[in-house]
């Protein structure tokens, strides 16, 4: 996710901080200072840290339970909202995303049930604890109670609409059950933006993160139902113009004047890819070192997939990485085209109008 921040790594996850979390803690940092004090400030900072601490370790439910099932997790990032846990994939079945998305709540439970031991109260006190009356303990074992029943709310793609969509896909299918739980996860978008309009700022952020996670989503869907039996060598552009890595800026910007292309593979003498360049590198290129400069000074690293990949696990990585392009090459290592997300958006278009069109397979 950009701008966001690793600070660390757990069991093989990188623990990020979206800027917005550090504005968020600068902004109740300041608000209890002008009220309270440094020792105000102090103590909401620990205090929304505590909370957070218990937010990354429902996290790892997720994560953790997801990896008994063969999926890994490269990051979890911790936004003002919460946290999101980049899962290289959903559960194939609908029993293993169940468990899955009700292993973080659980978590949760598990945290609330100590802190009620420790804080040395009923459940049913609870019910009567004003929150700024309670102890730090009390107050994580409230926050705690808090999250597991917010995140059981079946607004897709929350835990709760993931719950939903598992419990759905058993009856209906994937595509049907993400269908309807994505339209739970938007009525609860524009419940939760219109209830957060009268009284909390913060609803109105959630409702719309609710709302656009909930679209990502579905797009998502249609993506894996449409490139289900594709692969890259059905999905790439074959008529790329590559540059040699000997060739210069000058060249380069001919290249980018003369096509509609932005990206373009850098190849070697025989024709395999070592490096990437695209528009804004081109540009600045020529800023810092001129027209006359070799492309290869300029040029980065390219990430090469083969036209034989299946054409969901290269978009799904291209997702997770953040990539717009890859360069796809031959059994040989040669360079045969590239595959681009405008170009996959463009073929599901036309799928979309024509669902009989066949695309070629460009295997030889």
């Amino acid at each position: 996710m950009q701008w966001s921040l690793t600070i660390g790594r757990i069991a093989g996850t990188a623990i990020r901080i979206h800027i917005t979390f550090l504005l968020f803690l600068v902004w109740i940092a300041a608000s209890d200072y002008a009220s309270g004090g440094l020792d105000a400030a102090k103590l909401s900072i620990v205090f929304v840290l505590l909370v957070f601490a218990c937010v990354v370790a429902h996290e790892f439910g997720h994560i953790l339970t997801a990896r008994s099932f063969g999926i890994k997790t490269p990051e979890v990032t911790l936004l003002p909202i919460g946290g999101v846990a980049n899962m290289e994939r959903i559960p194939e079945e609908p029993w293993q995303e169940l468990l899955v998305a009700i292993a973080g709540p659980m978590v949760n439970v598990v945290i609330a049930g100590l802190l009620i031991v420790t804080g040395g109260f009923a459940v049913a006190d609870l019910q009567s604890i004003v929150l700024e009356n309670t102890t730090l303990v009390q107050s994580l074992a409230l926050i705690n109670i808090s999250l597991v029943v917010f995140n059981l709310i079946p607004a897709f793609p929350m835990d709760g609409g993931r719950v939903l969509r598992a419990l759905l896909a058993m009856r209906l299918g994937a595509q049907r059950a993400t269908e309807i739980a994505a339209k739970f996860g938007q009525f609860f978008a524009f419940l939760f933006v219109a209830t957060g309009l009268f009284l909390n700022p913060m609803l109105v952020l959630i409702g719309m993160f609710i709302y656009l996670a909930a679209m990502s989503e579905l797009q998502a869907n249609s993506l894996r139902w449409f490139a289900r039996d594709l692969t890259v060598a059905e999905g790439m552009e074959r008529s790329v113009r590559s540059l040699f890595e000997s060739a210069l800026l000058s060249e380069a910007v001919e290249a980018l004047l003369a096509s509609s292309q932005r990206v373009f593979p850098v190849i070697n003498g025989v024709g395999k890819p070592v490096g990437l360049l695209d528009r804004d590198d081109l540009v600045l290129g020529l800023k810092e070192k001129g027209p006359d400069a070799a492309v290869s000074l300029v040029m980065r690293k390219p990430t090469v997939i083969g036209r034989a990949l299946p054409l969901n696990d290269a978009v799904s990585g291209m997702n997770r990485q953040g990539l717009r392009s890859q360069v796809v090459v031959d059994g040989g290592g040669h360079l045969v085209g590239m595959l681009t997300l405008e170009n996959v958006a463009e073929m599901m278009m036309i799928h979309a109008i024509r669902p009989e069109w066949k695309f070629l397979s460009h295997e030889k």
